[in-house]
């Protein structure tokens, strides 16, 4: 019951991981590897304000220093025409030393004593740790969810769809692609900061490497939602999403409780459980084209 209350936390916490990832692989279709830093942004900015006593805000600025580094990311590739892999991974690196900086030069940082938005949540329902610990990361993921389904059938946000459907058309209508790309990637990573800084306070403490392989963790998610729900449409995708993120934890923390893998092969089986999920829909193709082929040669 455990293992499956603290998976349910934690894919919810990175449910919103997962909806900042989907917008910028799905909707915008830009490989954005700014993910990795922009979370452990979001995580360091947080825990340093809950350190000062200040965990709301640690939130609300954890999400706009993520909108920050998704909008350097964004200037890189319109402005200066790097390569978006290459931006990404501009962004990505830089950020290592400022989130070193914001941890006040340590590579962690703990939060024991100190307020959280749980901690003040549990004095107003004592006896309810764990309750309080999974209404929280329902709250933030299905605010979020809510927001983005919101946001993406605004006008604002239809550009930011036509925009990731064809680019040329999108421009020949006079919209400001730069724009419309900068302001996407902005939205995504201030999403995934955002899970960092939930993360944060949920784990009560901040690390450095907290953001590695989190691209690899939200594309896991995203691709293991359509697997099972389909991206027919963008609402159904960020909804999918959101359900691959819980999946995806119940998988790994059944293979880590099973003892099928050790702990330092986290990341591997993240790497493996994304290209399952990748294959599947292959197969499904192959599979549905030998069935035509026979079907055509046994009515010639």
């Amino acid at each position: 019951m455990t293992l499956a209350i603290g998976s349910l936390q934690l894919g919810l916490i990175y449910g919103i991981l997962a909806l900042g990832i989907f917008i910028s692989f799905r909707i915008l279709n830009i490989p954005d590897l700014t993910a990795d830093g922009s979370f452990t942004f979001g995580l360091s900015v947080s825990a340093a304000l809950c350190a000062a006593g200040h965990p709301l805000a640690g939130m609300l600025l954890g999400a706009l220093a993520g909108a920050l580094a998704g909008a350097v990311t964004g200037l890189l590739q319109t402005k200066l025409e790097i390569h978006p892999i290459l931006a990404g991974i501009l962004t990505m690196s830089s950020l290592y030393s400022v989130n070193l900086f914001v941890l006040g030069s340590s590579p962690n940082l703990s939060l024991i004593n100190c307020a959280t938005l749980f901690t003040g949540l549990n004095a107003l329902m004592p006896g309810n740790r764990e309750l309080v610990k999974t209404l929280l990361p329902l709250i933030f993921c299905g605010l979020s969810a809510a927001v983005l389904i919101w946001f993406f059938r605004t006008n604002l946000g239809l550009c930011i769809r036509a925009t990731g459907n064809n680019e040329n058309m999108v421009r020949a209508s006079s919209i400001n692609v730069a724009g419309m790309k900068i302001l996407t990637l902005a939205v995504s990573n201030a999403f995934v900061a955002l899970s960092g800084a939930l993360l944060a306070q949920y784990q009560g403490y901040a690390d450095i490497s907290s953001g590695i392989g989190m691209v690899v963790v939200g594309l896991a998610s995203v691709i293991i939602g359509e697997t099972i729900v389909g991206h027919r449409s963008v609402t159904l995708g960020l909804i999918s999403a959101v359900l691959g993120s819980v999946i995806y934890r119940f998988i790994i923390a059944l293979a880590l409780e099973a003892s099928i893998f050790p702990a330092y092969a986290l990341r591997v089986v993240s790497a493996v459980i994304v290209v399952i999920a990748l294959a599947v829909p292959v197969a499904r193709k192959r599979a549905y084209d030998r069935g035509t082929r026979k079907k055509a040669q046994r009515d010639a």
